[in-house]
């Protein structure tokens, strides 16, 4: 993967050079690719088994979540977070 601080000195610099505008990619974020490969594996009639996992996701795109918060609520709350975005 490449490092976004990286992309972003490059295309500054082509810019000064060059006058030559970059617009970067955008690539979805790690976080968010995380969250969309659980969902599409609970959707396909998977479980997680580690509900630590399943926070670590949550708490990777903003939410704040308890440690004695049912798994399936999670779940739920990544649903909406990743359709709000």
């Amino acid at each position: 993967m490449s490092d976004p601080k990286k992309t972003a000195r490059i295309s500054q610099a082509l810019s000064r050079l060059y006058g030559v505008v970059v617009s970067p990619r955008k690539a979805a974020a790690p976080e968010l690719e995380q969250a969309r490969e659980l969902i599409r594996a609970i959707d396909a009639g998977g479980m997680p088994l580690n509900a630590m996992r399943v926070n670590q996701i949550a708490r990777a795109l903003g939410l704040e979540v308890s440690s004695k918060a049912a798994v399936e609520d999670t779940i739920a709350r990544i649903r909406a977070a990743l359709g709000r975005v």
